[in-house]
């Protein structure tokens, strides 16, 4: 097939600029695969334990619900892999629902404006750093003991 050098080029990533709604609308399906993800390994791990017995469901129960009376839990807060998944999960859960709530204003008709959607798109991202970090210091706070 011959190539005719007058066509357009296919718009792709590399031709648009990078702008806060293309991000918080990438961010947005990012944070639910997150979400989703860690949701059916927490599920399937509810369901395993459930099927595992009497003594299978207790050690769930004791990193799950557990208040870590023997220490258990705090081992497990205390991991610093542990923390990073769970600091993760906290911000995909904050990004999302923030970029929902945009999304949901603009489904009612609102925000379309270039300046008022850059903006929202913007304070979506600040609003999930601010309440990500508000979160992580009260658990570092009351649980681990850090502050």
């Amino acid at each position: 097939m011959a190539k005719n050098p007058n066509r357009p080029l296919s718009p792709h990533l590399q031709v648009y600029r990078w702008s806060p709604q293309m991000a918080i609308s990438i961010f947005h399906r990012a944070t639910g695969f997150v979400l989703a993800t860690a949701g059916m390994m927490t599920l399937l791990w509810w369901l395993s334990a459930i099927g595992g017995g009497a003594e299978s469901y207790a050690t769930f129960q004791q990193y799950v619900v557990s208040a870590g009376a023997d220490g258990t839990v705090l081992q497990v807060a205390s991991n610093w892999f542990f923390r990073l998944v769970a600091l993760a999960v906290t911000f995909s859960f904050f990004q999302h629902l923030a970029s929902g709530l945009r999304h949901l204003v603009l489904d009612i008709g609102a925000g379309y404006e270039l300046k008022t959607n850059r903006l929202w798109a913007s304070v979506a991202f600040v609003a999930a750093i601010f309440a990500t970090a508000l979160v992580a210091l009260f658990v570092a706070s009351r649980f681990l003991g850090v502050l």
